[in-house]
């Protein structure tokens, strides 16, 4: 079992004699009967987010066990879009395909859908359908944003978004995390954990015990990970109450399509998905959690629209604050944050979900380098170093539109000033960049435009494309022939791929560039880059431990 692997006790029973190997062999069976399993790492959440943290722990041979404490996928309304830097990254590990034909049957259902409505749908907003977004309800004009901008990632990438729903993608990554063979339990719940030096021991609800060299909390907003190892989670209060829901309505027609401002609120009406989002800027509600009911949906949004709009049925709602917390570091021991356990914010502009697969994509491959026994020292450190800026700034855009939303003269006036400047190239073009992930870079070193960017899907010589030799999650070095050498000694964990155009990069596991050059290639700092994320060359790896 992996754990005893981590005890190192090779040379004590070498030295200790007969009586002291018996009595290190009876410590061992102690402390296996304490445990019904042991694990190299348990995520504690089977959403997206905690999904993909096991593939990519899977695709390096860690063993790793999910434990979500629902038994069906919650089908609560949840984000709906994936932006850039999410399709890039199932594009590297080559899950676009199942994405893209998910969401080609969600259009036909869609459509298929309309064909049967009876009732008259409100006229079409010509703003909404050029929407490229929104900032806090105003919207982005498409038409005005220069996609030709390289920070898009290419002709073949999304424009800005790409419609699917949060359980589709988790019904996609669940399916694919158990290919990879992990250890995906659901109606397993973990209550409690204590930790040690060498590793975690965790309770579930039904009284087993197991043991891991990791635990990673992908549990969401009311963590009970982050709660039970202490993780301080500063942060703002909540101010608004809001409800977004599916639902039917007798008289949809007196509603307006898209983002509408009134004097009590917002409400954002989406015919084609019978999707509706009301916000009220009274204060938090008493009970976030409680069903809600068609009566309270329906006096939320009279109040808001001035309508006499009736609901006929509600197939999904829940509530939403902006309550804006973050952890103040992601690691904590042995004990590791991803996503809405790592920070919580207001849905505006949809960034949870695809900032949480952004921590997926950068924690996955450090932890496992971490357990596998080949990293660098401090590589797990940089986890919380390049992934908190990227989390404070969500925090900003989010609390900044709440700011922008509230209902008096002044903010009235910031609106105009606000919605003139999305008007033009510079500003849509900016914030769409902003929106969908496509201008974050690492804070990593080197004086080259690409480094610490999402590197680009280059063409390789021979035929195929970067994003083709990222599928098992091993770092890539594209270049010529001459830089294969700083691959060697590194097997399992860096490839050479050659292509004689464009710039050379070395690209790390999770798809951002650590080291680029477009001429003469400075070889002594390549193999510093190399040295920093992959490690030293023909180290050994020790086999999974923590």
């Amino acid at each position: 079992m992996s754990y005893f692997r981590g005890l190192r006790n090779h040379c004590a029973i070498a030295h200790c004699g007969r009586q002291g190997v018996a009595s290190i062999v009876g410590n061992m069976k102690s402390v296996a009967a304490r445990f019904s399993e042991h694990f190299d790492v348990i995520i504690v959440g089977g959403g997206p987010v905690g999904l993909m943290v096991a593939c990519e722990l899977a695709l390096a041979r860690v063993r790793v066990m999910v434990a979500e404490r629902r038994y069906d996928t919650d089908q609560t309304i949840k984000a709906f879009g994936l932006h850039i830097s999410t399709v890039e990254a199932l594009r590297r590990r080559g899950l676009l395909p199942r994405v893209l034909e998910a969401q080609r049957l969600h259009t036909r259902n869609v459509l298929a859908s309309l064909a049967t409505r009876r009732r008259p749908l409100p006229p079409p907003d010509p703003a909404f359908a050029n929407a490229a977004g929104h900032f806090a309800g105003l919207t982005i004009p498409r038409d005005q944003v220069e996609y030709g901008d390289p920070r898009f990632g290419g002709p073949d990438m999304p424009r800005d978004m790409l419609p699917l729903s949060q359980q589709t993608l988790e019904r996609i990554l669940a399916e694919h995390a158990v290919d990879l063979g992990v250890d995906l339990r659901r109606g397993a719940e973990p209550t409690d954990f204590t930790e040690d030096e060498d590793g975690v021991d965790v309770s579930l609800a039904s009284g087993e015990r197991l043991r891991c060299y990791w635990l990673v909390g992908a549990d969401g907003g009311r963590s009970m990970v982050r709660g039970s190892a202490g993780f301080d989670f500063p942060g703002t209060d909540p101010e608004i109450t809001g409800r977004q829901a599916l639902a039917e309505f007798e008289n949809p027609e007196v509603l307006r399509a898209g983002w509408n401002r009134t004097g009590t609120g917002f409400y954002v009406y989406t015919p084609l998905a019978n999707r509706i989002l009301t916000v009220e800027m009274d204060g938090p509600p008493d009970d976030r959690h409680s069903p809600i009911t068609p009566s309270e949906l329906q006096a939320s949004l009279r109040r808001v629209s001035g309508t006499d709009i009736t609901v006929a049925s509600i197939e999904t709602a829940t509530r939403f604050t902006d309550n804006a917390r973050q952890a103040s570091t992601y690691v904590k021991g042995r004990v590791i944050l991803a996503g809405d356990a790592a920070h919580v914010h207001s849905p505006f502009g949809g960034q949870g979900l695809n900032l949480g697969i952004g921590d997926a994509m950068n924690l996955g491959w450090k932890l496992a380098a971490t357990v596998r026994g080949w990293a660098p020292s401090g590589l797990l450190d940089t986890y919380t170093r390049e992934r908190h800026p990227v989390g404070a700034w969500v925090l900003d855009w989010t609390r900044a539109q709440i700011a922008l939303m509230r209902l008096d003269p002044r903010t009235e006036s910031l609106r105009r000033i606000m919605g003139d400047l999305l008007g033009t190239p510079d500003g849509a073009t900016h914030m769409v960049t902003k929106l969908t992930g496509t201008s974050q870079r690492y804070d990593l070193p080197g004086d080259h435009p690409l480094v610490g960017r999402s590197a680009p899907d280059l063409d390789l010589a021979g035929g195929g494309r970067l994003d083709d030799v990222m599928r098992h999650g091993q770092a890539v070095l594209v270049g010529p022939a001459t830089l294969a050498s700083a691959a060697e000694g590194r097997r399992g964990r860096l490839i050479h791929a050659e292509s004689s155009d464009g710039p050379a990069l070395l690209v790390r596991p999770d798809g951002h560039v650590a080291w680029a050059s477009d001429g003469d290639h400075d070889l002594k700092a390549l193999e510093e880059g190399v040295s920093t994320w992959l490690g030293d060359p023909d180290q050994v790896e020790a086999g999974a431990h923590g």
